[in-house]
């Protein structure tokens, strides 16, 4: 009781960031496996309590791999052979896009996502208050640029993912595909980067969560890891987050940039299916495998607490309501149910699909809510054009 009073007696900033540390320090400890925790527990401290991606100044991370050369050059793998062709064909000039278009984020005719994406009943009863047309306009423009803000960090740690497994890959066709992907990578972070600066005029900083999951996947050693965090954790949820804002948005400029990045996502998706399928079931020890599948599971849990939008908390309400209230609205949205139920129904038939999705971890995935995405579609199965198909239906 002592402890409690002090504690409520405290500002509610200083409350605030107690909470945020108590929030990672709970993450870490759900961690059961004790070598995940060893190898996530040094990006943790990084991201969540030292803040290195919100310091105003470059990050500078000891990457070590080992690049793979074979000199005979082989076409080793018919199906990266195919994927490389489709990934040619499929390049596209961002310069293309139409930015001559204005983007009013205070346009109520061409709202970024609808008022129904945000739980403002939830928010209102929090703060006491009612939001004007013109407040909730600005809460949209805040919170979309939060995500693009996100999509653009997450983007920019592909890109570099991606050069690092182009060379660390083992099968030629994989580095032929994979030198497109780096390409594809380089856009992405110029588009996004480019309409939020010209567009929206917002930039927020790294969520912590995914600077942690960024932070572990360039430092690890193990090509292999990289795929997996990159190709099927990363990039499976920003599929699916991409899809949720391209089917919300009727900002036409912001639609086709997605409708572009939606395209090349899927094929990056679908090269790490091909490249982990065989190596995981057929290469690996049970116990490298096992590693893997409890490591999956454990970024699955910070995907989950990544898009919180605790930057928007500390920049328009920190003060005025609790963290533990923020999230209830944040969790409470009826957009953001959708963001993370097509997060994951991308991400978790990947998993099932390289073979990290066994008997012994489904419970696990049954506790937090994630079992009902067992038996969707893995990214071999679908195209570009049939994800965009199925957001328009």
């Amino acid at each position: 009781m002592i402890k409690e009073r002090v504690y409520n007696r405290l500002p509610m900033k200083v409350r605030s960031q107690l909470e945020s540390y108590a929030e990672a320090a709970q993450t870490l400890l759900e961690v059961r496996d004790p070598r995940v925790l060893s190898a996530m527990a040094p990006s943790a401290l990084r991201g969540t309590v030292l803040k290195r991606g919100k310091q105003n100044v470059p990050t500078t991370m000891p990457a070590s791999h080992r690049a793979y050369f074979d000199w005979s050059y082989p076409h080793d793998f018919p199906e990266m052979a195919e994927l490389y062709d489709r990934a040619k064909r499929g390049q596209w000039n961002g310069d293309d896009l139409p930015w001559h278009l204005d983007v009013d984020p205070m346009n109520p005719e061409l709202e970024l996502v609808p008022r129904g994406f945000f739980a403002y009943d939830v928010l209102e009863e929090a703060l006491g208050v009612r939001f004007t047309e013109e407040e909730t306009q600005r809460l949209q423009h805040s919170f979309v640029s939060w995500m693009l803000s996100q999509f653009l960090h997450g983007e920019q740690g592909a890109l570099f993912a991606a050069a690092q497994v182009t060379e660390a890959v083992q099968f030629f066709d994989g580095k032929l595909y994979g030198s497109t992907q780096v390409m594809d990578e380089g856009r992405h972070v110029e588009v996004f980067h480019r309409y939020l600066d010209t567009k929206l005029e917002k930039l927020y900083q790294i969520n912590d969560n995914l600077f942690v999951i960024i932070d572990a996947l360039m430092l690890d050693s193990r090509w292999d890891m990289k795929f997996l965090g990159m190709q099927i954790m990363v990039e499976g949820v920003a599929l699916g987050a991409f899809g949720t804002l391209y089917q919300e948005t009727r900002e036409p400029l912001l639609k086709e940039l997605l409708r572009n990045v939606i395209q090349d996502e899927a094929r990056h998706v679908h090269y790490g299916v091909l490249a982990l399928r065989e190596h995981i079931v057929h290469q690996l020890s049970e116990r490298e495998r096992r590693e893997r599948e409890d490591w999956a599971f454990e970024v699955a849990l910070l995907m989950r607490n990544r898009f919180l939008a605790y930057e928007v908390y500390e920049e328009l309400f920190e003060g005025r309501i609790t963290r533990a209230q923020w999230r209830h609205v944040v969790e409470r949205s009826p957009g953001m149910a959708r963001f993370r139920r097509n997060m994951f129904s991308r991400m978790v038939p990947n998993l099932r699909e390289v073979g990290l999705l066994s008997e012994r971890i489904r419970p696990h995935y049954a506790r937090v809510g994630l079992d009902r995405y067992f038996q969707g579609l893995a990214a071999d199965q679908l195209t570009g054009d049939q994800m965009l198909a199925e957001l328009a239906s």
